[in-house]
């Protein structure tokens, strides 16, 4: 799914993003307003993982989102 769509359908997405990082907290996500290095930024504090192990895996759920 191209990242300006994810943007502008986050609040819709949201559900979907917390189902999957379960770490996310509801003012995680409202503070992330579908900013995908700030998403990135987030994974890479809640669950210790590097930078390009957090892109992946947003890459990989928002592909299956398309």
């Amino acid at each position: 799914m191209n990242w300006d769509i994810v943007k502008g359908k986050w609040k819709q997405l949201q559900g979907s993003v917390q189902e999957k990082w379960g770490e996310l907290t509801n003012d995680d996500l409202d503070q992330i307003d579908g900013n995908k290095d700030q998403l990135a930024g987030k994974l890479q504090e809640k669950y210790g993982w590097t930078k390009e192990k957090a892109e992946s895996e947003i890459d990989d759920h928002f592909r299956d989102q398309g």
